[in-house]
């Protein structure tokens, strides 16, 4: 089925408990069942290249499940047990699949972002225990094995390091030529190197071992990243099943081909897109190493909607942003809907899309902590615009502010903290560090997200603006502390604010306001050039610096970062207009109680609704025409 209403979903709810629905609850049986029921239909199917009729390596539901059994059996005899952590450092593959699965069935996965550093990925492994790290043989035009093994130096507990040699999808002379190109493999660690494939073909393909009686944690995932220490989620195998129920119940059949081009270090891959295609029987594409990332994805990717007969689109929006410079040139009949998440989409890309390919966009909102899924538009029935829709069944979610005797609920339209419980937050455990899981709940079940939004009469759910201090750069988690204390740590710097300035690809990339010290003479150039030294992960690297006499602050001295977000609107927003020769300019950027910061434009000759919009509508914040004083 699918839904289209607020009713629809509430009927689902109302025909029995979460508890009382007959659903596996280990991972092991969770895909036997989907073995069982479809064993020769397509499961998962991976192309190393992104032309339409390169090779391409499908397995089927049997040979999945199988596959998985072997890595599970072949981490236990490699010491993992259910408490255990195996971690991979992967792009995505068929082999990182398997390890996935194998991993979760064996004890617990940690994926990790493959595009870190190597202290970013030391740390997370450390944080994680992780005893076996699966990752790629050094290969050309990558440096993820290099970038391993040096994590892999600062990681004591890895004894094991497997490797997935991508030569193998490659066919002669290619495949002869790798060999002679191929980077000298990186050793320089305590860990015994072994062959991924190799270890996995010794297995058995049924389970060596006795499954798991029931629920436990079974996954880590890191949040950011970009700090020395990042956050590690624990998600329980009955979360992931729950994302699973939710996009067979609502999303999928055995009859979609979802094309998925999102890593699969990433919840929206592994949990809304996998889990839900295990459940239904669905067939996920994963074209290239680097998913949208990959060389020629976007110029091939309507010819490979069309290779597949793809019914589903996994996108975000800095994709369709891509997507949308490029013709549909490719028969694309068989997309029903195109499902986008992990930063607001704007308006203009929106109708842009729509229009384009006749195909309708569901937004849809989810979290790393929340074990992902928590609403989306429906993909019938009234989608509203800008909003991530309603909230789906079995997930409870209320907005929250602040009162003297603790937090009360919000009315309908009041903006407060979007709060969440659903089967996917793990009630007073969400993090691996107890430290971190205090104050993260009102009244012990509700997960503060650090979003703010609101919900409005027909009970859609609206994000207004983020509590928590983040910068989201295509759907990527940026710490702007990381990017504040490298340029602290520049002599002539004093003062340091750094914020997420809007941008029409990736929605927002990082900037930074500083205010130096008396008598110093840095100019923007400098400290530009100190952060590219001093700010570890590439995608926090700020686009723009600028020096103020003195940035805005708080009563207490704290960098009040509101205005230094007004202040980037403002600029971004005029050098855009200016660039397409649109006679407007910002006047004022307001602070909206439910839509949150709009920018106010003020005509300086005749530009028109449809000039202003052209340009303004590619980004995610909201603009009006300025009000006169009597109605402001």
């Amino acid at each position: 089925m699918t839904f289209s209403s607020i009713e629809d979903l509430k009927k689902l709810e109302t025909e029995m408990p979460w508890g009382e629905r007959n659903l596996p609850q280990t991972m092991y049986t969770f895909l036997t069942h989907t073995k069982d029921r479809f064993p020769n239909r397509p499961a998962a199917s991976y192309q190393l290249f992104s032309g339409a009729t390169d090779p391409a390596e499908t397995l089927t539901w049997s040979q999945l499940h199988t596959k998985a059994v072997q890595a599970a059996n072949m981490f236990r005899d490699l010491g993992i047990g259910e408490t255990d952590t195996v971690a991979f450092v992967m792009p995505n593959c068929n082999e990182t699949l398997v390890a996935l699965l194998g991993g979760m069935i064996a004890g617990i996965v940690n994926p990790i972002n493959p595009l870190l550093e190597p202290e970013q990925i030391g740390a997370i492994l450390r944080e994680t225990d992780a005893k076996v790290v699966v990752t790629l043989k050094a290969f050309p035009k990558t440096d993820v094995a290099q970038k391993v093994a040096e994590a892999v130096r600062h990681a004591p507990h890895v004894h094991t390091v497997l490797e997935v040699d991508l030569n193998r999808y490659l066919s002669p002379p290619k495949s002869w030529i790798v060999p002679l190109v191929r980077p000298k493999n990186p050793g320089n660690h305590h860990a015994d190197v072994k062959s991924f494939n190799k270890e996995l073909a010794k297995q058995n393909t049924t389970l060596d071992f006795a499954d798991s009686d029931g629920d436990r944690v079974a996954a880590y995932f890191h949040t950011g990243g970009t700090t020395g220490m990042p956050k590690v989620a624990q998600h329980l195998y009955s979360g992931m099943i729950y994302n699973g129920w939710i996009g067979d119940t609502l999303l999928f059949s055995e009859q979609d081909n979802i094309m998925c081009p999102l890593p699969l270090f990433h919840v929206f891959a592994v949990h809304v897109i996998m889990q839900a295609a295990i459940a239904s029987g669905a067939h996920v594409v994963f074209p290239t190493p680097a998913g949208y990332r990959g060389d020629g994805v976007f110029d091939n990717f309507w010819k490979l909607i069309e290779r597949w007969k793809i019914s589903f689109i996994i996108t975000v929006p800095t994709a369709v942003s891509a997507l949308m410079q490029r013709p549909v040139d490719a028969d694309i009949s068989s997309v029903k809907t195109a499902f986008s998440g992990s930063a607001p989409m704007p308006m203009e890309l929106f109708k842009r899309f729509e229009s384009t390919c006749g195909v309708d966009i569901v937004e849809g909102y989810g979290l790393t902590e929340a074990t992902c899924l928590v609403s989306c538009n429906p993909p019938t029935g009234a989608k509203k615009v800008g909003s991530v829709g309603l909230p789906l069944p079995y997930s409870d979610v209320r907005i929250f502010k602040n009162a003297p005797d603790g937090p009360v609920e919000c009315a309908m339209d009041e903006v407060g903290e979007i709060c969440v419980s659903n089967p996917g937050v793990y009630d007073g455990n969400t993090y691996t560090e107890a430290e971190k899981n205090v104050d993260l709940f009102h009244h012990g079940k509700y997960l503060r997200t650090g979003d703010l939004g609101r919900m409005d009469e027909d009970g859609y759910l609206w994000i207004t603006g983020r509590a928590k201090d983040l910068i989201i750069r295509g759907g990527h988690n940026i710490d702007p502390a990381e990017i504040e204390e490298a340029l602290l740590a520049h002599h002539d710097v004093a003062f340091a604010g750094a914020i997420g300035q809007p941008d029409a690809h990736a929605g927002e990339v990082p900037c930074v306001y500083v205010e130096l010290i008396e008598g110093a003479s840095a100019d923007p150039a400098d400290l530009l050039k100190h952060a590219k030294v001093h700010v570890h992960e590439r995608a926090a690297h700020p686009k723009h610096v600028e020096i103020m006499p003195e940035l805005p602050k708080t009563a207490v001295g704290k960098i009040f970062k509101p205005d230094l977000r007004k202040m980037a609107i403002s600029r971004i927003f005029d050098a855009a207009l200016a660039k397409e020769g649109v006679p407007a300019k910002v006047a004022f950027v307001i602070d909206d109680k439910k839509r949150g910061l709009i920018a106010q434009i003020a005509k300086t000759g005749d530009a028109t609704d449809e000039e202003v919009g052209q340009v303004l509508g590619a980004f995610v914040n909201a603009w009006e025409w300025e009000k006169p004083a009597d109605q402001a």
